[in-house]
């Protein structure tokens, strides 16, 4: 079902917590919790979140009150709860009664209990039992007035996304029968009459395991679709439950940022707020910049609403190879960030630093040294200070740029051996491209490929290696109505069946771009070409096109260097009152900002003199007030022009006449009436 009209979450201040696992302490410690959570601004824990075996000591036997006690001391200290329905790992009774529903690697494997997620999302045991659970949570605790979110599951695929076991197989072959009907559908679909893969029968279909050579490209991408699915299916089961027993209560489950497995857009229909684990890692100086990415999706997945922030590190995490912790002021500005970018909270992983397991020493907000920990002072003075951002709850972020998000893409340009080149890689292409628009001064939502554009003036597409003929139509139509295009290269090749479009790419985007991919060109590893763009030479690394300009497209620059020197590698073609760019090759990071600073031109938007990718400025608005954030994610001093008559809601920057000087990770919030166009931000030109 898609929730045309989600529930909102009760919770009448910015959300402020984390995860609380209360059965890893004695009871005597919750009530130290609430203490210290009031003291630290915290207004909202997720909970129970890996507690089923505790709740449910056996089949059919619950021990319900020691969480009736912990949400009772909860909610008279003021803590309200995002109650997780605890099916995010099933407990050892039920595996060991029922070990077909354990799950298998591609390798036919089946992988053992000891970790979290030891289920086949397929499972009709698996499936059975978690409706059984989240009814019975659903009905002990729907109506207690703490409870304002439900929390299903946890982070759906992070460990087990893809299955291969015989239970896997049976309902792959039942998701293939619904979508193609019958095997001449399959078989037509499917092209098996390469390499002799004709099927005469649905029992001799499998999922793709490991296999003596390539694996049909097509069978990868149905796999890919179905197992997405079926987590889906696993979604929806909780939710239509929950949604029986509490229908005014909203419904979420914590999403992975952009996260290869699972199409967010389809998730994000049924379910009434977004929600987001966000983890950028401190030893990378530029983290936030994928980070704002990642966000722009969040934002976008239900058309621009707010989302929360539902997970986030304090400072260490537990599972990188070298886990760095953020250093003084990080966690604040990672915070606000999240914010300024329409979350509409801050949450953590976790409340209190665990002293045994795999999470040991995954940070909290409380440390292992309690109050005298750095995490808590940073977290506690943080949480007094979001309080002044009251008025900022229930805004929406301002953005008049868009980027094409499209799992189908994703899936097939990356499932596959057989392609021109492993390189390409759409993550790559996405967040090269924001990337290069965040350098220039905007943020940048998310968006499908069949739109609605609508309120945008720029689509970028870094990638849109599936293409059909609905998605081109609507890009063209945004052309044609006065918006502009960009597309990037190994677009428009193939049909969702992965056959390649008539006449090569860019198949049926050829209208838009009126240029013609004579064939693929990548580069070697360890070698550049280059591109002239105006005199200057920018390098492409990785992919290369032979493009020949077909039908009135100009062309904005050249290959410099090697067999296609002199040939078109970034063409512009009016369409209707707006235009369509084809950029051929991946490029540098200093030639995609020059590049798009030209298509920002075409646009009609403004774009930086000066860059500085530390710099990042976003405003969220309601409907009289813009709210713009100016965060300095560097190590080093920033001055910015600013709006004079803003009033600064933080008061986190040196400010004269129109200038801001904002220190290493300082972060400001500037409040002016809403204008026709949001302030922009730029580095200032005065040097005194």
């Amino acid at each position: 079902m898609t929730n045309a009209t989600p529930r909102p979450l009760r919770l009448d201040a910015l959300a402020y917590g984390g995860d609380y696992n209360p059965d890893q302490w004695p009871e005597e410690v919750w009530h130290e919790d609430v203490r210290l959570m009031r003291e630290a601004g915290v207004n909202l824990v997720s909970l129970p979140v890996f507690s089923w075996p505790q709740l449910e000591v056996s089949p059919g036997e619950y021990d319900w009150a020691w969480l009736d006690r912990v949400i009772e001391v909860l909610w008279a200290g003021g803590i309200r709860i995002d109650l997780a329905t605890a099916t995010a790992t099933p407990p050892a009774w039920l595996v060991r009664s029922h070990p077909e529903m354990l799950p298998w690697d591609a390798d036919g494997r089946r992988l053992e209990f000891g970790s979290r997620q030891a289920y086949c999302p397929s499972s009709p045991v698996w499936r059975e039992h978690v409706a059984r659970m989240a009814r019975a949570m659903a009905e002990r605790y729907g109506e207690h007035p703490a409870v304002v979110l439900w929390h299903v599951s946890n982070e759906y695929g992070d460990h087990v996304a893809r299955c291969w076991c015989p239970e896997s197989a049976a309902h792959f072959r039942r998701w293939l029968e619904e979508h193609y009907r019958d095997l001449d559908g399959l078989n037509e679909a499917w092209g098996v009459n390469v390499w002799g893969q004709r099927y005469t029968a649905w029992e001799q279909v499998e999922p793709p395991r490991r296999a003596t050579g390539p694996v049909n490209p097509t069978q990868l991408l149905d796999f890919e679709r179905f197992s997405s699915d079926a987590l889906l299916e696993l979604f929806r089961i909780e939710v239509d439950v929950l949604r029986d027993v509490t229908p005014d209560l909203p419904v979420t489950t914590n999403f992975m940022s952009l996260f290869r497995e699972l199409d967010y857009w389809r998730f994000a229909e049924i379910e009434d707020l977004v929600t987001d684990d966000a983890y950028p890692d401190p030893a990378d100086p530029h983290a936030h910049v994928p980070a704002a990415l990642n966000y722009g999706l969040m934002r976008s997945l239900k058309g621009g609403r707010p989302w929360l922030l539902l997970e986030q590190a304090a400072s260490a995490v537990s599972w990188r190879a070298v886990n760095v912790p953020k250093a003084p002021g990080r966690m604040r500005v990672d915070s606000l960030q999240a914010i300024a970018h329409g979350s509409d909270g801050a949450m953590f992983f976790q409340w209190r630093q665990a002293r045994y397991g795999q999470e040991k020493f995954h940070s909290a907000m409380l440390g292992h040294r309690g109050e005298q920990s750095r995490t808590f002072r940073e977290t506690a003075a943080f949480g007094r200070e979001l309080q002044r951002l009251a008025a900022v709850k229930g805004a929406r972020v301002r953005s008049r740029v868009a980027l094409v998000v499209d799992w189908d893409s994703w899936w097939g340009s990356s499932a596959t051996e057989s392609l021109p080149s492993q390189r390409l890689g759409w993550l790559a292409q996405a967040r090269a491209w924001h990337g290069a628009l965040h350098a220039l001064g905007h943020a940048v939502d998310a968006v499908r490929a069949s739109g609605p554009f609508d309120g945008y003036d720029l689509v970028l597409v870094p990638n849109l290696y599936v293409t059909d003929d609905a998605q081109a139509a609507a890009l063209e139509a945004f052309a044609a109505s006065g918006g502009t295009v960009v597309v990037g290269p190994f677009s428009g090749v193939v049909d969702p069946t992965e056959k390649v479009h008539p006449g090569g790419a860019p198949g049926p985007l050829r209208g838009l771009l009126g240029v013609e991919v004579d064939e693929p060109w990548p580069v070697p590893d360890g070698a550049a070409e280059q591109v002239e763009l105006a005199g200057d030479r920018i390098d492409a690394p990785v992919w290369t096109e032979w493009v020949e300009v077909a039908d009135e497209a100009s062309v904005v620059a050249r290959y410099a260097t090697g067999v296609l020197a002199g040939r078109p590698a970034v063409t512009r073609r009016a369409h209707g009152a707006g235009g369509g760019w084809y950029v051929s090759a991946v490029l540098a990071d200093e030639g995609l900002v020059a590049i798009m600073r030209r298509v920002l031109d075409d646009a009609g938007l403004p774009a930086r003199a000066r860059i500085d990718r530390d710099l990042e400025a976003v405003t969220r608005a309601d409907a009289e007030t813009d709210y713009t954030f100016v965060l300095n994610h560097g190590a080093h001093e920033i001055v910015v022009d600013v709006p004079e008559d803003a009033e600064d809601l933080l008061g986190g920057g040196d400010r004269t006449t129109g200038r801001l000087v904002l220190a290493p990770l300082g972060v400001v919030v500037l409040a002016t009436p809403r204008a026709a166009e949001p302030p922009f931000i730029t580095l200032s030109e005065t040097t005194d």
